[in-house]
Order: C-alpha cells, then sequence, then structure tokens
C-alpha cells in the first residue's frame, strides 16, 4: 500500500496573488527595489492578464487613457490612447517577458486559504493545482493580495420575470461564447454601464440593429481614440521623456474633470449634455437617454473613443431605450410601457459580483476573521491583519496610477522592517471606536451590492481608502513608513509584543 507524503512546503518572502495587471506591477517593484527578497506569482487560470485576458467579447477596450492605464516605467508605445483588450495584452506580456516576470508565475494555482501563525511569524497557504486537483501548501512572510475585487467565474445578472420562457440564445458579456454569430440577426443590450457603451457599436458594425435597454442612463463622454500631443511630444522628445509628459498631462485633466464633477455638478451635467447634443441627430431626445438622476461622477464616467456610440445612433444601426423590463418572453422582452423588444440574442451588460481577495479563506492563528469590520490602513493593509497587503486601484481614475504608487510604498516598508530587524508589521486602530464608512465611497450598483461585505475606511488620513493621485504620491511615495498606528515587532516576541488579530472598528458612520 503506497501512502502519499505531501512534500515540504516550498517558502518565499513575498506570495503574490494574481498575475494581472497589479499582479505584475507589483512583481515589476519588488525586483527594482527589494532585489534580495525571493517571490512566486500564483495565478488560478492558465494565462497572465486577469480581465484582459478573462473576458471576450467584441470591443472590450479600455475606459482610461493608456497613458496612464499603463505602467510608470513601461512606455505605452501604441498610438492608440484608448486601446482594445488584445493591445493591453500584449503589452502585459512584453511587460512579463521583458522583466523575467513570467517566469516567476505558476499557472493553475488556485489558492484556496491563508492562515497567519503569530508563532512563527509567517503565513501557510492552501494551493489547489486547477489541471489535475493535487493540493500543496506554501508559505511565506507576506501575502500580497493582487486578485482585484470581483469574482471571475460569474457575472451578476439580476432576476428577469419569465426569463425561462425566452428562445433565444442569452450571454453574459462574461462568459462570451466562442465563435457568437450575430451577424444580420437582432441584438439586444440590457445595461448602461461602461460593458454595454463598449458593445453596442462593436456589435452595430455586423448586426441587423442592436438595442441598448436601460433602466437609468449612464454619463457617457466621447474621447479621441489617439492623443495628438502625445504624438507630437515623441517627435520632440525621448520615448521615455514624452511618455511621461503625457502621462502628467493626463493625469492633470482627469483630476481636473472630476473636480469639476465634484464642485460644480451642475455645470459639468451641463456640459456633458452639451457634447452629447452635438454628437447626435438633431431633436434626439437627450434628456431621456443620456441625462441621469445622480451627479456626474456619482459612478464611473463612460468614455466612448471618437464617439463610436453616438456615430451608431446617428447611422441607424443601433437604438437606446430607457424602460423597464415587466418581463421576458418567448421572443424578447415586454416593458413597463407597454412595448415589446424583440431580439434573436438578449446580453445582459448587467454588471459583476464582486469578491473581496479572490475568495481566499484568511484566517490568523486559525480563527475566521470578519472582513467587514476591518479598516483600511493607507489603502493597501488592514487593521489587526499582519503582513498582508492588497492593490486596489483607483474608481475615479487609472486603476494603474494608485497600483505603482501603493507597490512603491509596499517595498520602502520592507526595507524598513529589514532595516530594524522588524519581522512582523500590523496596522492597529488608534481607537476601538473609532467611526468608520464604507470602503468606496462609489454608487456603482456591483459596489453597492457587496458594500456590506467590505471592509471599511475611517475618518482621515492613514484611514482614508484615498482617491485622489496628487495627495498619494505625498503619502506614499514621499512620506515615512513609520506611523503610530503601525505595530512592528520581530519573531518570536512574546504574546504581549504581537499585533491584536482580533481588532475590530465599530461600523458607526463618520
Amino acid at each position: 500500500m503506497s501512502v502519499h507524503i505531501r512534500p515540504p512546503a516550498e517558502h518565499v518572502d513575498v506570495l503574490i496573488i494574481g498575475a494581472g495587471l497589479s499582479g505584475i506591477g507589483a512583481a515589476y517593484y519588488l525586483q527594482r527595489d527589494q532585489p534580495g527578497k525571493t517571490y512566486a506569482i500564483l495565478e488560478g487560470r492558465e494565462a497572465i492578464g486577469g480581465t484582459w485576458d478573462l473576458f471576450r467579447y467584441p470591443g472590450i477596450r479600455s475606459d482610461s487613457d493608456l497613458y496612464t492605464f499603463g505602467y510608470e516605467f513601461k512606455p505605452w508605445l501604441n498610438p492608440k490612447a484608448i486601446a482594445d483588450a488584445d493591445s493591453i495584452l500584449a503589452y502585459l506580456q512584453e511587460t512579463a517577458q521583458e522583466y523575467a516576470i513570467d517566469q516567476q508565475i505558476r499557472f493553475r494555482h488556485r489558492v484556496l486559504s491563508a492562515n497567519w501563525s503569530s508563532v512563527e511569524a509567517r503565513w501557510s497557504v492552501e494551493v489547489e493545482r486547477t489541471d489535475s486537483g493535487e493540493r500543496l501548501s506554501m508559505t511565506c512572510n507576506w501575502l500580497f493580495s493582487a486578485a482585484g475585487y470581483y469574482r471571475y467565474d460569474e457575472g451578476f445578472t439580476p432576476h428577469f420575470a419569465g426569463i425561462e420562457q425566452y428562445q433565444g440564445q442569452l450571454v453574459h458579456p462574461q462568459h462570451w461564447p466562442e465563435n457568437l454569430d450575430y451577424r444580420g440577426k437582432r441584438v439586444l443590450v440590457i445595461g448602461s454601464g461602461a460593458t454595454a457603451v463598449t458593445l453596442v457599436p462593436a456589435l452595430a458594425e455586423q448586426a441587423a440593429h442592436v438595442t441598448m435597454l436601460q433602466r437609468t442612463p449612464s454619463y457617457v463622454l466621447s474621447m479621441p481614440s489617439e492623443d495628438p500631443l502625445a504624438r507630437l511630444l515623441r517627435r520632440l522628445f525621448s520615448t521615455e521623456r514624452a511618455y511621461a509628459l503625457t502621462r502628467r498631462k493626463n493625469v492633470l485633466i482627469s483630476r481636473g474633470i472630476w473636480l469639476l464633477c465634484q464642485k460644480y455638478p451642475k455645470l459639468a451635467r451641463r456640459l456633458i449634455r452639451h457634447f452629447n447634443r452635438k454628437a447626435l441627430p438633431e431633436g434626439y431626445p437627450v434628456d431621456e437617454h443620456f441625462n441621469p438622476p445622480y451627479n456626474p461622477w456619482e459612478q464611473r464616467l463612460c468614455a466612448v473613443p471618437d464617439g463610436d456610440l453616438f456615430k451608431a445612433i446617428t447611422a441607424g444601426t443601433a437604438s437606446i431605450v430607457t424602460d423597464h423590463i415587466k418581463s421576458f418572453t418567448a421572443k424578447g422582452v415586454t416593458l413597463r410601457s407597454g412595448r415589446e423588444l424583440q431580439a434573436d440574442i438578449i446580453i445582459t451588460a448587467t454588471g459583476l459580483n464582486l469578491q473581496l481577495f479572490g475568495g481566499i479563506r484568511i484566517t490568523l492563528d486559525g480563527a475566521a476573521i470578519d472582513m467587514s469590520h476591518k479598516v483600511a490602513f493607507k489603502g493597501m493593509m488592514l487593521d489587526g491583519i499582519p503582513n498582508f497587503a492588497f492593490a486596489v486601484g483607483y474608481t475615479n481614475s487609472s486603476w494603474t496610477l494608485k497600483i505603482g504608487l501603493l507597490c512603491e510604498h509596499f517595498c520602502r516598508l520592507l526595507a524598513y522592517m529589514d532595516q530594524h530587524d522588524h519581522s512582523v508589521c500590523c496596522p492597529q486602530l488608534p481607537a476601538a471606536d473609532m467611526p468608520t464608512r464604507p470602503l468606496l465611497d462609489f454608487g456603482a450598483g456591483y459596489v453597492q451590492r457587496a458594500i456590506d461585505m467590505l471592509p471599511r475606511q475611517g475618518p482621515q488620513a492613514p484611514w482614508l481608502m484615498s482617491m485622489n493621485y496628487l495627495d498619494d504620491i505625498r503619502l506614499m511615495r514621499s512620506g515615512p513608513v513609520e506611523d503610530p498606528c503601525l505595530k512592528f515587532s520581530a519573531a518570536g516576541q512574546s504574546a504581549s509584543h504581537q499585533p491584536d488579530p482580533t481588532s475590530t472598528a465599530s461600523p458607526a458612520p463618520v
């Protein structure tokens, strides 16, 4: 009788979870700033890229310019500032290969759980090989979650009455069928967010007609797909200098637009409406289909490159209906207004499901953690959880701007711990009853559906989930690593010197 003996657990200094935009960025900064540290990247899927490899629906692209969505250390050379998924994925693959990051990635390794041992001052991580079902263990000094914040295996579809009656093809963009044939067919896209406004003009190129059915309008703003100033700067300066200048310019522009929307929402609404009206046919009901009941940037603005959505509407290949679904039928949907929309294919672009840290079960000395009572420290750690960092980018700007600063600060933190012979680092709340508020001040449906299960943020730095790049430069790049709320210790110290793993904060609002 043979006995299977599990091999000894492999140990690394930093274990990164996820080989998407954030995970590759974290690996680069570790290699650059902490070359003596060992690391590995565990990726549950079979390829790098995360979002940009997972989603395969037509027209998928960024809704941020790639001069800010790209890495600060890796110039974006493609002339398209608003780029398609294939171009972004190629950029990520090139980055991983150029810096040999791809050699540190373990594909089809899905992290199931992670337990922090106060005695050993390290994480023990349980991993499943998705290709074979084999289980293995790893240990690390630091656990870095770069898994994003939504579920990769499941998109969100609300309950629709009578959906089982529909006899056509029903598709969620997150699970786009390979070789879906929509040529010459009537397509109905349910939704009004970034995915919907991306799908509609892309499908309209071949479909008989595409209808976007929205319950509530979104703010939609046309952006040039190419940046003329970037093109000029590339002729005048080196690649690196031109990229840095374009990046800085776009940071200031996007920040300016956001501030305008925050300080003068009525003016911002009027300006967006003005641009929409100019891009649409004479007499088009702009207020019915492009005038949301909320202020600009209470939810993310939807960017459309070169006004492609407006062009499809003007050409008559696409249309928008603003109404509520009463019920699905065999041939489409009936609306509250009594109107019926027939479609050969219905696409439910109805959003995402959030999932914290890739769904990993995280415990401290075997005890479960209630993440909804944890508070974010500098937007990258959680109170009471030692040697754990996570990457969540901006919701009001390019995701990667935040990731770069966060990874730099993480490497500075590691250097500080080495200099002072610390093994353990743990944020602790200044007071157990510190008032808190939701982690993300964002009205998007996918955030609001999950807000009660997410960690929280406090009233001021360092407990804020900052969404201000310029403030974060001062805090993360220039500010000190040490903080009165950040507690350090060495492995083997007595329990009285160890971080308190049970610390929680009151969920009382600020």
